[in-house]
């Protein structure tokens, strides 16, 4: 064995034991006639001492060659440390080293491999191989892990199977641009790369499976966003013989199970909001609800007076910050400079302070008295010593910049705590949203998502207006989890294809063989996918996920390490009956 203990679980207990270890020099600290080495393996770190007087000379001088990130081995006895260090487990003892094995050297790393390191994101992404030696990464990747095998257990201990289904399938239209890979041995026709394996889950339950899920790997080749990554993992499940409330209550246990299992906290209630409030009250469809500061339209108290940015807006809205009424001047323009950045594109923000003696003053004081301000407070919830921040303009357009301005406010006062969880449904969506480009409805969801009952007769004459069966799950202002009951009637899937623009021969081209599965006694079903890279982030208490993937790509869907994508061999384009056309 290359050694008998790992550098992590050595204590007083093992004093006078001979050991066999072997990890990473971390560090050397050579005073001359002694030399301390830290050596590093994933459990911990242990030091190694080399005294002058106690260890042969060879292995003693040989000790003085080692350099970062060497790979060694070491035999000694394990002795008491005179200078105790508490801040690790093995800082009671020391390796007195009596044999040296350099398994391998190693070139100085490009960035030092500590906690803080003084490696650039970029630097870090080519190497990543060394980035995963550093602890803050190390202990991501180990609690992705942790959060996995509880996903395991728990979804085996209530039925679920866990099943594979095929990488290799055929592309669909919908959803996001697919991976395609050609077939040599179908010449000119292509495989796709799976955006999630909703038809395939969707077949096991025709197949009588009852219970599904899969940790898998899924792939949508979309324009790249901050933190978004071009492959990506989802804990997909599917349930027969389910309506939306037994999915609901299947995946709050899921929820509560891993925040107990993996922080130690038990939450007892997932309010449910529509998602048209949740879009009327926070201005998108994943609230955070770890703060206040809901939405308070303000139209019937505003547009009363001559102030024409009020009067001719569609919306005017506003929220109540609070204890900021005694923000500065500059304070305040630099949240009005924030807004007018081009993400957000806000033109001005009217704000109210209402002051802790009970007054109220504002931007606008010209046009409105503090009566007209006394209802604005009122509406908004505001309370002395808050500040309100009001936005106008398009309905649909000022409720994504002051929910976005929302965000930015509770950030800045530290309401997004990290290691708080506010978790939330928000359901009854629309089941399809009009595409004013290409002139059709489009689903929300997917084509396979049930219309509510209840707006089934709508369908025809007001389709705009018919609510989806599906649901999402949020968790601090991110959606980690959506899913719907699904279609299990030919003619009614029929239907949604129409609503869609699908011819009937498309419909069949595309989707046939889901189609036919329906023919043959389809269960009434419904499922759910969680994002497991964002769960796992949130649950870490982090912003990115990129530091729980393994080997990520970075924002141009690169993988810098192993330079991929990458232009191949003339010869394989050939054998696959490919030309480019890079004009």
């Amino acid at each position: 064995m290359y050694r008998s203990h790992t550098c992590g679980e050595l204590n007083s207990s093992h004093i006078n034991t001979e050991v066999t270890l072997a990890g990473w020099v971390q560090k050397s600290r050579d005073k001359g006639f002694m030399n301390w080495i830290d050596l590093r393996d994933r459990y911990g770190i242990t030091q190694l001492i080399f005294d002058e007087n106690r260890t042969e000379k060879s292995v003693f001088e040989a000790s003085k060659s080692l350099g970062r990130e060497f790979v060694i081995q070491v035999k000694g006895t394990v002795i008491e440390r005179e200078a105790k260090n508490k801040n690790i487990p093995t800082g009671e003892i020391e390796i007195l080293v009596s044999e040296l094995s350099i398994l391998n050297v190693a070139q100085l790393p490009p960035f030092t491999i500590e906690d803080d390191t003084d490696g650039g994101e970029d630097i870090r992404m080519k190497y990543r191989y060394l980035d995963i030696r550093r602890n803050p990464v190390k202990n991501s990747l180990i609690f992705r892990h942790k959060v996995s095998m509880e996903v395991r257990n728990y979804l085996s201990n209530q039925g679920f199977c866990e099943i594979e289904t095929p990488y290799l399938i055929k592309s669909t239209p919908e959803g996001a641009r697919d991976f395609v890979v050609p077939s040599r041995m179908n010449e000119g026709q292509f495989y796709a790369l799976p955006q999630s394996p909703q038809t395939f889950k969707q077949l096991l339950m025709v197949g009588g499976m009852d219970k599904y899920f899969q940790i898998v790997k899924c792939f949508r080749d979309e324009d790249l966003r901050a933190d978004r990554q071009p492959e990506f993992t989802q804990i997909d499940c599917e349930m027969a013989f389910v309506e939306q409330e037994d999915i609901l209550n299947v995946f709050e246990g899921l929820t509560r199970h891993l925040l107990k299992e993996i922080k130690g906290i038990e939450i007892d209630k997932f309010p449910r909001i529509t998602y048209d409030y949740a879009m009327k009250t926070y201005g998108n469809d994943k609230p955070d609800i770890r703060f206040e500061m809901k939405f308070g339209e303000l139209n019937a108290v505003a547009q009363h007076k001559d102030f024409p940015v009020f009067n001719s807006a569609e919306l005017v809205v506003g929220i109540a910050v609070p204890s900021c009424a005694s923000y500065s001047r500059k304070e305040i323009d630099s949240l009005i400079d924030w807004i007018k950045r081009p993400q957000i594109g806000a033109t001005g923000m009217v704000y109210v302070k209402y002051e802790v003696d009970g007054s109220l003053k504002s931007s606008v004081d010209k046009f409105y008295d503090e009566a007209d301000l006394k209802k604005w407070a009122e509406i908004t919830n505001a309370n002395p010593g808050d500040l309100i921040l009001i936005l106008s303009g398009k309905a649909d357009k000022t409720r994504t910049q002051l929910s976005a301005l929302r965000m930015e406010v509770a950030t800045r006062l530290g309401l997004r705590k990290p290691e708080e969880f506010a978790p939330l449904w928000v359901v009854d969506f629309p089941l399809l949203e009009w595409d004013e480009e290409s002139q059709r409805y489009h689903a929300m969801h997917h084509p396979f998502t049930s219309p509510k009952p209840e707006d089934m007769k709508l369908i025809e004459t007001e389709p705009g207006k018919v609510r989806a069966n599906a649901y999402d799950m949020v968790l601090n202002g991110n959606e980690i989890g959506g899913g719907s009951i699904r279609i299990h009637d030919r003619d009614l899937q029929s239907r949604m294809f129409s609503l869609l623009g699908f011819t009937p021969e498309q419909a069949e081209n595309q989707f046939g063989f889901l189609m036919n599965a329906f023919q043959f006694g389809a269960p009434p079903h419904g499922g759910l996918a969680f994002g497991l890279d964002r769960l796992v982030a949130i649950l870490g208490g982090q912003e990115t996920i990129r530091d729980f993937i393994a080997f990520p790509k970075n924002n141009s869907g690169r993988d810098v390490m192993i330079d991929a994508p990458s232009v191949i061999d003339e010869s394989q384009l050939k054998e696959l009956h490919i030309k480019l056309d890079l004009k």
